[in-house]
């Protein structure tokens, strides 16, 4: 079995979606295991002759939800390359979605919660420690289905045997730092093209947007010194046995300078050979009212 993931994660943050991912992308799937269970399944998916060269479980929470970690730590004992992965969402999203299913909150009936958002709490406390042991967190509150796959196609599909997948960012903190990244760079700092009226409505993607922050003088010096911790800190993440890195960069709206700087950062990252996914979370959320 060359690779092996463990899916756990919110109640309505998308572990069900998700596991339809790994099984379209070729992956063997199986859904909503007690943790008590999960060893024993990997043991026989893991043994010779079983033909299962990519296994993803999927645990359930409800009142499984003390035994994870322990079932966490033994699987790390037993199974070389091993990946955790947590789905994550705000309450507020969690709230509209099970709104929109009427389904049952689990922690509703198990932990003596009273309203929707006080049972979504009480899981998100209890599943802290094993939110803190994933080795990749995705946060799907403000993802679609399709934004999911694609998400889940970068991390696991082809070439995911690779040392450490990284991704770069761009947000904007108008609309909330993301939950799920190792490292955020504040790029508010720089000059901002939203007052160029022949630049507002354009991207960071657009180059008269992207040469208008890159020819800034403090721009030279940022993107010089970023380069290097970038090339201290990255040999050192694949040293530690990190799986995924994400590296994010914000502005004020995450349309126009973050998006440039995130450009530029990729084209970095994939000439020291790491071949990063990109990813522009807020770029299209543009509101006239907010600089960006």
């Amino acid at each position: 079995m060359s690779a092996f993931v463990v899916i756990a994660g919110m109640s309505g943050a998308g572990r069900s979606h998700a596991a339809n991912n790994l099984e379209d992308l070729g992956w063997f799937v199986m859904d909503n295991l007690p943790p008590s269970l999960i060893g024993k399944v990997a043991d026989l998916a893991g043994a010779p002759g079983a033909g299962i060269d990519r296994l993803a479980l999927v645990v359930g929470t409800g009142r499984y939800h003390d035994e994870i970690v322990g079932m966490i730590d033994g699987l790390r004992e037993g199974f070389d390359g091993l990946r955790i992965l947590f789905l994550d969402a705000t309450t507020d999203a969690l709230v509209r979605r099970y709104e929109s299913t009427r389904r049952r909150h689990p922690f509703s009936e198990s932990g003596g919660a009273g309203t929707l958002a006080e049972a979504i709490e009480a899981e998100r406390s209890a599943l802290e420690p094993v939110r803190a042991t994933a080795d990749v967190v995705i946060d799907t509150s403000d993802l679609n289905i399709h934004q999911l796959r694609d998400r889940m196609a970068e991390l696991f599909g082809v070439g995911e045997g690779q040392a450490m997948r990284i991704t770069v960012l761009s947000f904007g903190y108008t609309h909330g730092i993301p939950l799920d990244v190792d490292i955020v760079i504040d790029c508010r700092f720089l000059p901002n093209p939203h007052y160029m009226d022949e630049l507002r409505l354009l991207s960071g993607l657009d180059a008269e947007v992207a040469g208008y922050v890159m020819q800034q003088p403090v721009t030279g010096e940022f993107l010089a010194r970023m380069e290097s911790l970038l090339e201290l800190l990255v040999p050192q993440y694949v040293a530690e046995g990190k799986s995924y890195l994400t590296v994010a960069f914000g502005c004020t709206g995450g349309r126009h300078r973050s998006v440039a700087v995130t450009e530029h950062f990729a084209g970095v990252l994939g000439a020291m050979g790491h071949g990063p996914a990109v990813v522009h979370r807020d770029i299209d959320k543009h509101d006239s009212q907010f600089p960006n």
